[in-house]
């Protein structure tokens, strides 16, 4: 507690290794709260400077925390192939209005093994004409893979952009049946 007998923010983090890279894991008390691509040294610093400026402390490496053990223990499931769904306390104060709204609808309403496309996720939260705003959503989704931002496409098929790559998003969809296994 601080001197005035609130909680202070507290925020951990580990690195975890996937099919995709290693992912860095962040959570507070009230849940995940981010999630990060391709967390080598570099990406990994400057995604912990960002959390800290915008958390207001700064992040410690604590992959044995209680706040982090569910996390890692689903993720780790999810690309060993045994788990399909997150059911992960969420964070959700790094995103806000129409991007949360959006967001919250995707983890919700597309399971595994689904795709819906930019409009129609859209069109979901009564905003059909909002497909570029979907767009941007996802790309300021601090929760990838847990908040499967994957799973959104282009209407004529295309995979769209991705945070992580589009080679990381056709192995996730892959994994998920929607897309063959890459041949090598």
């Amino acid at each position: 507690m601080d001197s005035h007998g609130q909680y202070e923010q507290r925020v951990v983090w580990a690195v975890v290794n996937t099919g995709i890279g290693p992912l860095l894991l962040a959570a507070t008390r009230e849940g995940l709260v981010n999630v990060v691509f391709h967390a080598r040294d570099e990406v990994r610093d400057s995604a912990l400077e960002r959390l800290a400026s915008r958390l207001g402390t700064e992040p410690a490496e604590e992959p044995g925390s209680p706040l982090l053990t569910e996390a890692i223990r689903q993720v780790e499931a999810y690309f060993a192939g045994e788990r399909r769904d997150f059911d992960l306390p969420l964070d959700w104060s790094l995103i806000s209005g129409f991007n949360r709204e959006i967001l919250s609808e995707l983890a919700s309403g597309v399971p595994y093994g689904t795709v819906v496309g930019y409009g129609d996720l859209a069109g979901r939260v009564g905003r059909p004409e909002g497909a570029q705003a979907v767009g941007a959503a996802m790309g300021a989704n601090p929760l990838p893979v847990v908040v499967p931002c994957h799973r959104v496409v282009e209407s004529d098929g295309g995979l769209g952009g991705f945070g992580g790559g589009l080679e990381a998003k056709r192995r996730l969809l892959a994994l998920e049946g929607v897309l063959p296994e890459p041949l090598f």
